[in-house]
């Protein structure tokens, strides 16, 4: 039997809503539309302009079900409030608005649902990042660890064994910041101070990551003292001051500033280093939460900047090596031998918000 699905996922930047099918060839979207979360006030208002969009598309039939991702996690009043926006997404008022059934979840329980749809050898959906000895080990059932950065950093974790899929929701963006050396050491208690409290992962790895490193480094705090031999940027390409091109982006709108960093980064010294950063903690908070619960399905890296900045984590090593580093021997063999993943699909939110609405529509 066919089914429709109104489904949603919800970040600080993007609000995607889809209508999903589920017919005898699986499930696929039919229509979709990107909204701004931060141009919007709630759910309701979107959600009634793509209704009103998409009343051809599914030929006078009615939606049987509606599940929405969203970036946070779900309340016990089934609501979430978005971690990096100021209006909560609530079941309720949905509920009431489409006279039908609505499940929340966390968007990256959401994407957990989603990667075991992926086919790891599909180059157009994702990318296999070598290890640095060149080998690509291949994933096996079992847990696989979902983490990506985006305007924030999710974590979510999935166990799929003999067919069977369990996805388990994570805040695990929002556990501690790794640090590896002085320059990392003084981010941490730049941010730290900042905020009043000790920084988590998310405020170093993220979009907000990304811009919060680059202040500090255009910042007074900053000495090329602080750079190792660690680093492809130099002390001796900063030592001209901040450049035109990095105080131009200081003096853009902050929302702007990781994109703009990303695009400078192959000419801009202050840029490449803020990307440099960036990169060397997501490869370790990577390999600090596959430490966790050994994943043997893959790590397998979501969220719009891993695969925006495939370059910059693949090109001279740059994420695997720091991925591979751990102070324990049969730590640092299992790290080698994790296969890990860009993910390049960027309906997959959508994909496994409709996966678990099939799921979830099922049992009632």
């Amino acid at each position: 039997m066919n089914r429709v699905f109104l489904v949603g996922d919800i970040g600080g930047t993007n609000t995607n809503l889809a209508l999903a099918e589920h017919n005898e060839f699986g499930i696929s979207l039919i229509k979709k539309a990107r909204f701004s979360t931060q141009q919007e006030h709630s759910l309701l208002d979107p959600v009634r302009r793509f209704l009103k969009e998409t009343q051809g598309y599914i030929s006078g039939r009615s939606i049987d079900f509606c599940c929405v991702s969203g970036a946070g996690p779900v309340q016990p009043d089934h609501s979430i409030q978005l971690t990096n926006a100021p209006w909560a997404i609530r079941a309720d008022e949905l509920e009431h608005m489409l006279q039908k059934p609505v499940k929340l979840i966390n968007d990256f329980t959401a994407l957990s649902f989603a990667i075991t749809l992926l086919d790891y050898r599909d180059e157009h959906e994702v990318t296999r990042i070598p290890h640095s000895d060149g080998t690509l080990p291949e994933p096996r059932d079992g847990m696989m660890l979902v983490i990506g950065a985006g305007t924030g950093l999710g974590v979510g974790f999935v166990d799929r064994k003999g067919g069977k899929v369990q996805a388990f929701a994570s805040e695990g963006g929002h556990s501690e910041m790794p640090c590896y050396d002085r320059l990392s050491h003084e981010i941490h208690a730049w941010i730290s101070d900042r905020e009043g409290f000790p920084a988590g992962a998310e405020l170093a790895i993220s979009g907000q990551g990304i811009a919060n490193i680059f202040e500090f480094i255009c910042s007074d705090r900053f000495d090329t003292s602080m750079l190792s031999q660690a680093y492809e940027t130099k002390a001796n390409q900063l030592v001209g001051g901040i450049t035109p091109e990095a105080r131009a982006i200081l003096n853009a709108a902050r929302t702007e500033w990781p994109a703009l960093i990303s695009k400078g980064a192959n000419a801009d010294p202050y840029c490449a280093l803020a990307m440099e950063v960036f990169v060397h903690l997501y490869g370790l908070k990577a390999a600090n939460l596959t430490s966790l619960f050994l994943p043997t399905g893959g790590v397998w890296l979501a969220g719009g900047i891993s695969s925006k900045n495939e370059p910059w984590l693949l090109r001279n090593d740059r994420f695997i090596r720091w991925f591979e580093k751990n102070y324990a021997p049969h730590i640092r063999q299992f790290l080698a031998q994790t296969p890990v993943f860009i993910v390049k699909n960027y309906d997959i939110s959508l994909l496994g918000a409709a996966v678990a609405a099939l799921q979830f529509s099922a049992s009632l």
